[in-house]
């Protein structure tokens, strides 16, 4: 299968890379300056290095030299005489073993002389391997050699080696893995697995051969990355196999081994040659070489470290860097080795002149990077996830270099929108960013969250600050800042005289900032300051003033003003009352006494007038009264009236002579009807109104023979009228009053009905009378028959009785103490001895005491 190269497409979504690089230093620069590497192996515990002078250093991973023997302080082996070809460390890290073209065999213990051999086999040995279990007594001390066979080799008695050739090849064996009891080797014909317990081969992987290249001329990298998967990485070619157990079946159908070798994947690069691999916890690894040269040089390009994905027989790139190798130009694919610590995830990229070790990105390199690449939500989001601190970072110094990233690049409301989550209750962190938004005028975008709940105020000048670049900037949202700022956050005086040297110092809308002045005096109880500049800005607030504060007694003077502000408010304030057990008795129930706003309005009727309109509906004494007919009669007649009905506390002669000057005749009949000129009040009534139905309802009302008399007289001569009279008088009065009244020839419409409605309503009448004369009578006879039944009772005279001059009992055991008795009908009792010189009287002493 063919590699995907399209490194680009292939990258991971967010474009972050999987590994970091650090050049190793220390001494293994001081090495490579007089040597090269031909080879590494690379342990838990230290790092092998084989050089093309024949010499293997032990090194830490750091790249410290490790010396080999504590006693001499040996510091390097000199293991061959020419480039060491391969070195094997024992999984404990107790043994190694190299191999040369020298013919040169060497297994060196590092704490122990015991076991340790020196084979010098006379041929080209490119490949050694030991056993992971060496260490172990008992594990047979066996070791691999690859030439032109496989050999193994095993410890037997005297500490004497056995060989035995497992394999023999037709070319040299180019590597070797050893894992457990499986080893996989190559040649130039493939890899072969082979089973040590067994000791038989699993199989030949055959490698597909060119015709432009030697398969021979390029090294097979093998790698066991667990128990039973083998990875082969070999020119351009990658294979992934398991070893697989068989199943009791094919076991029983077939004389085939117990494991068998199956290569699940397969992928082929057109464009790299394999200089190593390795597993990536589920990725793979590739240290690869383009296969083209450079096209502006000729010569090698640089090599590349892939990181791949490669399940479901895809193969996609996750990342591909390019590394920044010295020398890189005169290098092949045979000149780079990738080995690893497979439990760190960390990677060993060797070449002649320098070691560079891949490792994968922790929260600090993640974090590094998103934010050198300025992502740096996505790092404070990183961080949230482990708690929000790393050795090297915290959400705060994070979210700081945010910051002051956004203000650089003039994005101050996302700048304000980090700082509340970055500084949260830490005060001091929070007043130095603000100093900072204060540093470019932009204290107005972190003025919503900076914090303002007493747990967590800040500084009184930092508020004073954001005040300030408001009152010079942003009237209208200084005036919001006041108005939802607890004054306690700043000091009032402070901005008071801020807005004073403002309105001095500077052409402005004074309305706004005369507002939040009024609201700062009120901050500081200054009621009386603010009460004045709500006034001279006409303000409504300062009726609400007034009434928050109870400022009643401050308002006497500014009456007037208050009434051209808002005419219902003022007097909704100026009638306000005291509390009834606070009454005032000098100045009765309200709080701004009534002569106060008389005077202050005297000049303004219309004023006065509705103040005194509104004073007369809750206070009933009529002290105004007599004022208020006038400014009725100018600005609300049809008040006029219904007041002079209700009201007793006027002078009606006054109120006469108003309504005679303004021709008010509806108001002088009811006036007139009051004083008794009843006549008068008719004639008006006639001769003003034309009303004749008033007339005869004037009349009904007051029921007098002598109005009805000239209402008749006044009348007659008008037909119209009299029809009207002859329908209803007849209730009223004898109808012929008005008959004898009437001229003759007069046209009176309807005259027949209205004399038969007329005489009909009369004789009503009389027989009303006459049944309510019947009823009265009968009515009296029962009663007076009922009192003299009631008088002539007896009463029931006990023992509980007393006389009520003496208070002794009125019936006594002595008879030669006993009195003639009297009980009234009160059931009061006396003994006749005991009234005033024993007379006797019809009425009961005691009622008519009472009565008196």
């Amino acid at each position: 299968m063919t590699l995907n190269q399209e490194s680009n497409d292939n990258m991971s979504s967010d474009g972050e890379p999987k590994l970091k690089y650090d050049r190793m230093g220390n001494d293994v620069q001081n090495i490579l300056v007089t040597d090269a590497v031909s080879c590494i192996c690379v342990h838990t515990k230290f790092i092998c290095l084989g050089t093309q002078w024949g010499v293997i250093h032990l090194l830490d991973h750091e790249g410290n030299t490790v010396p080999f023997s504590q006693g001499n302080n040996q510091k390097d082996l000199q293991a061959h005489a020419i480039a060491v070809n391969k070195i094997s460390v024992d999984e404990n890290g107790d043994y190694i073993a190299s191999c040369s073209d020298d013919g040169k065999v060497l297994v060196y213990g590092l704490y122990s002389n015991d076991n340790t051999h020196s084979l010098t086999l006379s041929r080209v040995v490119k490949s050694v391997a030991l056993d992971p279990f060496y260490y172990k007594s008992g594990s047979g001390r066996r070791f691999l050699t690859g030439d032109n066979k496989l050999t193994l080799y095993e410890k037997t008695f005297l500490n004497r080696l056995r060989s035995t050739v497992l394999c023999e090849c037709e070319s040299y064996v180019q590597a070797i893995a050893w894992h457990d009891r499986f080893v996989a080797w190559a040649s130039e014909v493939g890899v072969r697995v082979y089973d040590l317990v067994a000791r038989c081969s699993l199989g030949l992987i055959q490698w597909e051969k060119s015709l432009n290249r030697s398969i021979e001329d390029f090294r097979c990298n093998l790698l066991w990355s667990a128990p039973k998967t083998l990875m082969i990485g070999w020119v351009d070619t990658i294979r992934i196999c398991l070893i697989r157990k068989r199943s009791p079946i094919e076991l029983q159908t077939r004389d085939d081994t117990e494991y068998l070798v199956d290569p699940v994947y397969t992928f082929q690069s057109k464009e790299y040659f394999i200089s190593g691999l390795g597993p990536l916890d589920d990725q793979l690894v590739l240290l690869s070489v383009p296969k083209e040269p450079d096209p502006e040089t000729g010569k090698s390009q640089r090599p590349i470290l892939i990181v791949a994905d490669y399940k479901d027989c895809e193969f996609n790139e996750f990342s591909a860097d390019t590394l920044n190798i010295r020398g890189y130009e005169e290098y092949s694919c045979n000149d780079y080795f990738l080995d690893m610590l497979i439990e760190e995830n960390r990677f060993f990229i060797v070449s002649p002149k320098e070691i560079i070790v891949a490792s994968p990105y922790d929260i600090d390199d993640k974090v590094n990077w998103l934010t050198k690449k300025g992502e740096f939500e996505r790092a404070i989001a990183v961080l949230d996830e482990v708690g929000g601190k790393t050795a090297q970072h915290s959400v705060v110094t994070v979210g700081v270099d945010y910051l002051d990233h956004l203000l650089t690049n003039q994005q101050y409301e996302a700048a304000a929108k980090i700082c509340a989550k970055v500084c949260k209750n830490d005060k001091i962190l929070w007043e130095n960013q603000i100093l900072k938004f204060d540093a470019v005028k932009q204290l107005r975008a972190i003025s919503a969250y900076i914090p303002r709940i007493s747990e967590q105020v800040l500084s009184p000048h930092i508020y004073e600050l954001i005040l300030n670049e408001y009152l010079k900037e942003d009237p209208q949202g200084f005036l919001k800042l006041v108005k939802e700022w607890n004054p306690s956050l700043y000091r009032t005086g402070v901005i008071i005289n801020w807005v004073l040297e403002h309105l001095l110092t500077t052409k402005v809308d004074n309305n706004v900032y005369l507002e939040a002045l009024a609201l700062l005096y009120c901050y500081q109880k200054k009621f009386d300051k603010a009460l004045t500049t709500y006034l001279s800005l006409q303000h409504m607030d300062v009726f609400k003033l007034i009434k928050e504060h109870d400022m009643h007694t401050v308002i006497y003077d500014k009456i007037l003003n208050l009434m051209q502000l808002d005419c219902d408010r003022a007097i909704s304030i100026l009638l306000e009352k005291f509390p009834v057990e606070h009454i005032d008795k000098q100045h009765g129930k309200t709080k701004i006494p009534v002569e106060v706003v008389e005077k202050q309005l005297e000049n303004h009727d219309l004023y006065l007038f509705k103040y005194l309109d509104a004073y007369s509906k809750i206070e009933p004494n009529g002290r105004y009264h007599g004022k208020l007919i006038h400014l009725y009669a100018k600005y609300a007649r049809p008040k006029l009236l219904p007041f002079l009905r209700c009201s007793d506390n006027y002078p009606i002669q006054e109120a006469l002579d108003v309504c005679q000057s303004n021709e008010f005749y509806p108001e002088m009949v009811f006036l007139l009807s009051r004083i008794g000129n009843t006549r008068e009040a008719l004639q008006i009534i006639i001769e003003k109104l034309n009303d004749i139905n008033q007339a005869i309802n004037f009349c009904q009302e007051h029921n007098d023979k002598e109005l009805w008399t000239d209402l008749i007289q006044q009348t007659v001569d008008k037909p119209e009228c009299v029809t009207l009279l002859l329908k209803r008088i007849g209730n009223y009065v004898d109808p012929r009053m008005l008959i004898q009244h009437i001229q003759p020839g007069c046209e009176i419409k309807d005259l027949k009905e209205c004399l038969a409605k007329m005489m009909c309503d009369y004789h009503l009448q009389m027989s009303v009378q006459e049944a309510c004369k019947v009823i009265t009578l009968r009515n009296y006879f029962d009663l007076h028959e009922k009192l003299i039944v009631g008088q002539q009772r007896g009463i029931s005279v006990t023992d509980d009785f007393l006389c009520h001059v003496c208070q002794g009992r009125i019936i006594v055991r002595d008879l030669s103490n006993a009195s003639n008795l009297i009980v009234y009908n009160c059931r009061h009792s006396f003994h006749i001895d005991c009234l005033p010189n024993g007379i006797l009287c019809n009425n009961c002493y005691v009622c008519s005491a009472v009565k008196m």
